[in-house]
């Protein structure tokens, strides 16, 4: 497990515990040196490049506004949906791009009022079909800013076998350009950026404890899968730019900054889960995360001497279900999951050394699996620097929004 920088595990509970005394679980909270440190991390390996900030990997508006103040190269959200980003639009945060195209036509129409009274600065939306132009010229009549979704995706078999995230069904430079074209067809519409996300290599680790085989196998494919889309991103960068002005050529995630920092073509990379680490981080072979954002349960019962039970705990991430979507038990360390049971809607029973220690009303911190899906569970995250609370802010939740 790793650790933060000249903190030992108990050292940590410690300082949990002595931050946390008078308050009642359950409740999150985000470990502020920590996160400063993850920050200062990823724009190392990031090289010269801005970062984009994930909106979806933190959903905590006052922390999003943090971070982009607190650094330069911290520049602009990537956001997750539409109305998501006319709020934070509204509440002076500029330079969005919207990461997933939107079929909610009432907020087109407010994007293209939003548009015409800024036709530099408004916000950029995602497209990858001339399915997605026509929606969005039936929606609005307002100009729209948009940018081009192509498949970072490795292909083997000549296509017939497709790694990577189903999303955009532009693979090769030349079907981006084609849409690129049509884009330059219809006046109400303007291409500024193109954006690649290869989620196989940004958001799966090569070294999950136990799996020796399917590591070697990750990084054989990792490995020769950068390489070509390397080229073809370059390839394709080039042909769109010959048809339409980029402002912006976005790839990337917290597992490969280091690899989109080699990338002449890309003009900025996107980070969001790094600065909460969730445990999805902790089987990465190229760097090392503090964990920054957990959770408290109360223990508040003993159904015999070897085993406890926390209040809820249920807050499963999303993927494909299986117990690597659980969130893990950290702190007291030598607290293990129930298989039976595993974390639960009410309850999750906990058995292991540091249980026989515990008695009710005791606090148990948890990591989750991903990072801002946790805030969708909690309306406020305490902010903790050293061993005191400095503030309090809310989620996304707790300011009454709930986007996905």
């Amino acid at each position: 497990m790793h650790e933060v920088v000249g903190l030992d595990a108990r050292s940590r509970q410690l300082r949990y515990d002595e931050a946390f005394a008078e308050l009642d679980a359950p409740f999150a909270f985000v470990d502020l040196d920590a996160m400063w440190g993850n920050a200062e991390q990823m724009l190392a390996r990031a090289g010269d490049k801005p970062i984009r900030v994930a909106s979806k990997s933190l959903r905590c508006r006052p922390l999003q506004r943090q971070i982009l103040d607190a650094r330069e190269r911290f520049n602009g959200l990537m956001t997750f949906t539409l109305p998501e980003t006319l709020w934070l639009a509204g509440l002076g945060f500029t330079n969005l791009l919207l990461a997933y195209p939107t079929t909610d036509r009432a907020a087109l129409r407010e994007l293209g009022e939003l548009t015409a009274a800024d036709p530099d600065g408004a916000p950029i939306v995602m497209v990858d079909s001339v399915e997605h132009l026509d929606f969005i010229e039936a929606a609005t009549t307002g100009p729209v800013r948009l940018c081009l979704d192509l498949d970072a995706g490795y292909w083997r078999a000549g296509g017939r076998v497709k790694i990577g995230p189903k999303r955009s069904p532009l693979h090769t430079p030349e079907q981006a350009r084609a849409l690129a074209e049509e884009i330059a067809r219809r006046p109400a519409l303007r291409l500024v950026a193109l954006m690649s996300y290869e989620g196989h290599i940004a958001g799966f680790g090569d070294k999950v404890a136990g799996k020796r085989v399917q590591n070697a196998a990750v990084g054989w494919m990792q490995r020769r899968s950068i390489a070509e889309l390397r080229e073809r991103r370059a390839r394709a960068v080039e042909l769109v730019r010959l048809v339409a002005d980029l402002e912006i050529v976005n790839a990337g995630g917290t597992g490969d900054l280091q690899l989109v920092a080699q990338e002449p073509a890309v003009t900025e990379a996107t980070a969001g889960s790094g600065f909460y680490a969730p445990t999805l981080f902790d089987s990465y072979s190229s760097f090392t995360l503090q964990p920054a954002a957990m959770f408290a349960l109360p223990v508040s019962r003993r159904p015999d001497a070897e085993t406890v039970t926390a209040l809820g705990g249920g807050y499963l991430a999303s993927g494909v279900g299986g117990k690597d979507r659980m969130p893990t038990p950290y702190l007291p360390t030598g607290m293990r999951l129930d298989p039976m049971e595993g974390t639960g809607e009410v309850q999750t029973p906990l058995y292991g050394d540091a249980a026989r220690r515990l008695k009710v009303g005791d606090k148990v911190y948890f990591r989750h699996t991903k990072a801002g899906e946790l805030c969708e569970r909690f309306d406020r995250l305490h902010l903790v620097r050293g061993a005191q609370i400095v503030d309090t802010v809310p989620t996304y939740r707790g300011e009454g929004r709930t986007f996905l």
